[in-house]
Protein backbone atom coordinates (compact mmCIF):
# COMPACT_ATOMS: atom_id res chain seq x y z
CA UNK A 1 0.00 0.00 0.00
CA UNK A 2 1.08 3.60 -0.50
CA UNK A 3 -0.07 6.90 0.91
CA UNK A 4 -1.41 9.38 -1.64
CA UNK A 5 -1.40 13.02 -0.49
CA UNK A 6 -4.92 13.82 -1.70
CA UNK A 7 -6.82 10.58 -1.22
CA UNK A 8 -5.13 8.47 1.45
CA UNK A 9 -4.15 4.81 1.41
CA UNK A 10 -4.08 2.97 -1.91
CA UNK A 11 -3.48 -0.75 -2.52
CA UNK A 12 -1.28 -2.56 -5.01
CA UNK A 13 -3.90 -4.57 -6.89
CA UNK A 14 -1.50 -7.30 -7.96
CA UNK A 15 -3.09 -9.41 -5.20
CA UNK A 16 -5.85 -10.04 -7.80
CA UNK A 17 -3.51 -12.33 -9.76
CA UNK A 18 -4.66 -15.91 -9.37
CA UNK A 19 -8.18 -14.96 -8.30
CA UNK A 20 -11.30 -15.51 -10.40
CA UNK A 21 -13.48 -12.54 -11.30
CA UNK A 22 -16.91 -13.43 -9.90
CA UNK A 23 -18.89 -10.18 -10.21
CA UNK A 24 -18.51 -6.62 -11.45
CA UNK A 25 -20.48 -3.70 -10.02
CA UNK A 26 -20.33 -0.14 -11.37
CA UNK A 27 -21.65 3.30 -10.50
CA UNK A 28 -23.03 5.62 -13.18
CA UNK A 29 -23.99 9.28 -13.11
CA UNK A 30 -27.42 9.69 -14.68
CA UNK A 31 -28.80 13.10 -15.56
CA UNK A 32 -32.24 13.48 -17.11
CA UNK A 33 -32.58 11.41 -20.26
CA UNK A 34 -28.87 11.62 -21.17
CA UNK A 35 -26.98 8.36 -21.53
CA UNK A 36 -24.16 7.81 -19.05
CA UNK A 37 -20.73 8.25 -20.65
CA UNK A 38 -18.91 5.66 -18.59
CA UNK A 39 -18.72 4.31 -15.06
CA UNK A 40 -17.55 6.52 -12.20
CA UNK A 41 -16.39 3.52 -10.20
CA UNK A 42 -15.96 -0.18 -10.89
CA UNK A 43 -15.83 -2.86 -8.20
CA UNK A 44 -14.22 -6.19 -9.05
CA UNK A 45 -15.46 -8.92 -6.72
CA UNK A 46 -13.15 -11.91 -6.79
CA UNK A 47 -13.23 -15.57 -5.76
CA UNK A 48 -11.97 -14.64 -2.27
CA UNK A 49 -15.02 -12.33 -1.84
CA UNK A 50 -12.71 -9.30 -1.86
CA UNK A 51 -14.15 -6.23 -3.52
CA UNK A 52 -11.61 -3.95 -5.26
CA UNK A 53 -12.85 -0.49 -6.21
CA UNK A 54 -11.22 1.25 -9.17
CA UNK A 55 -11.96 4.95 -9.49
CA UNK A 56 -10.35 8.36 -10.04
CA UNK A 57 -9.19 10.60 -7.19
CA UNK A 58 -9.54 14.35 -6.91
CA UNK A 59 -5.93 14.60 -8.11
CA UNK A 60 -6.88 12.59 -11.25
CA UNK A 61 -4.83 9.64 -10.02
CA UNK A 62 -6.21 6.14 -10.59
CA UNK A 63 -7.23 4.66 -7.23
CA UNK A 64 -7.44 0.96 -6.36
CA UNK A 65 -8.80 0.25 -2.91
CA UNK A 66 -10.45 -2.57 -1.01
CA UNK A 67 -13.99 -1.26 -0.67
CA UNK A 68 -17.50 -2.67 -0.89
CA UNK A 69 -19.92 -1.10 -3.39
CA UNK A 70 -22.00 1.70 -1.87
CA UNK A 71 -25.67 2.45 -2.44
CA UNK A 72 -26.74 4.82 -5.20
CA UNK A 73 -27.89 8.30 -4.26
CA UNK A 74 -29.91 11.24 -5.53
CA UNK A 75 -28.25 14.61 -6.22
CA UNK A 76 -31.50 16.53 -6.82
CA UNK A 77 -31.16 18.78 -9.90
CA UNK A 78 -27.68 17.36 -10.62
CA UNK A 79 -29.06 13.89 -11.36
CA UNK A 80 -28.40 10.67 -9.51
CA UNK A 81 -25.75 8.01 -9.13
CA UNK A 82 -26.88 4.42 -9.66
CA UNK A 83 -24.86 1.45 -8.48
CA UNK A 84 -25.63 -1.95 -9.99
CA UNK A 85 -24.06 -5.20 -11.23
CA UNK A 86 -22.94 -4.97 -14.85
CA UNK A 87 -23.77 -7.31 -17.66
CA UNK A 88 -22.25 -5.84 -20.82
CA UNK A 89 -21.63 -2.22 -19.83
CA UNK A 90 -17.88 -2.55 -19.19
CA UNK A 91 -15.06 -4.58 -20.76
CA UNK A 92 -14.82 -6.57 -17.49
CA UNK A 93 -18.17 -8.24 -18.26
CA UNK A 94 -16.44 -10.26 -21.00
CA UNK A 95 -14.12 -11.83 -18.40
CA UNK A 96 -16.60 -12.90 -15.71
CA UNK A 97 -15.62 -16.33 -14.37
CA UNK A 98 -12.03 -16.01 -15.62
CA UNK A 99 -8.89 -16.00 -13.49
CA UNK A 100 -6.69 -12.90 -13.38
CA UNK A 101 -3.29 -13.88 -14.79
CA UNK A 102 -1.41 -10.63 -14.18
CA UNK A 103 -1.83 -7.03 -13.13
CA UNK A 104 0.46 -4.22 -14.30
CA UNK A 105 0.45 -0.54 -13.46
CA UNK A 106 1.56 2.66 -15.11
CA UNK A 107 2.49 5.77 -13.17
CA UNK A 108 4.23 9.07 -13.62
CA UNK A 109 6.27 11.02 -11.06
CA UNK A 110 4.28 13.50 -8.98
CA UNK A 111 0.97 12.13 -10.28
CA UNK A 112 0.96 8.53 -9.12
CA UNK A 113 -0.90 5.72 -10.86
CA UNK A 114 -2.46 6.63 -14.20
CA UNK A 115 -3.17 3.16 -15.60
CA UNK A 116 -3.88 -0.39 -14.53
CA UNK A 117 -3.96 -3.34 -16.89
CA UNK A 118 -5.59 -6.60 -15.81
CA UNK A 119 -4.77 -9.67 -17.92
CA UNK A 120 -7.10 -12.65 -18.32
CA UNK A 121 -6.71 -15.75 -20.48
CA UNK A 122 -8.97 -14.26 -23.16
CA UNK A 123 -7.62 -10.69 -23.17
CA UNK A 124 -6.83 -7.61 -21.11
CA UNK A 125 -8.76 -4.72 -19.63
CA UNK A 126 -7.03 -1.37 -19.32
CA UNK A 127 -8.23 1.13 -16.71
CA UNK A 128 -6.87 4.64 -17.02
CA UNK A 129 -7.47 8.19 -16.01
CA UNK A 130 -8.28 10.66 -18.76
CA UNK A 131 -8.93 14.31 -17.83
CA UNK A 132 -10.33 13.19 -14.49
CA UNK A 133 -12.56 10.44 -15.91
CA UNK A 134 -12.25 6.68 -15.60
CA UNK A 135 -11.72 5.05 -18.98
CA UNK A 136 -11.97 1.29 -19.53
CA UNK A 137 -10.91 -0.49 -22.72
CA UNK A 138 -10.35 -4.05 -23.95
CA UNK A 139 -7.20 -5.33 -25.58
Amino acid sequence: MSERPLHGVDVRPDYLAGRRLERVVASWHLYGSESPSGPLDVWLIDSEAVSTRITIGSDWCLIAEASAPFAGYDMAESGRVEVAPVSGETPFADHLGETVLAVSQGSIPDSGRIALEITFDSGRVRCETWSGDLRLSSK
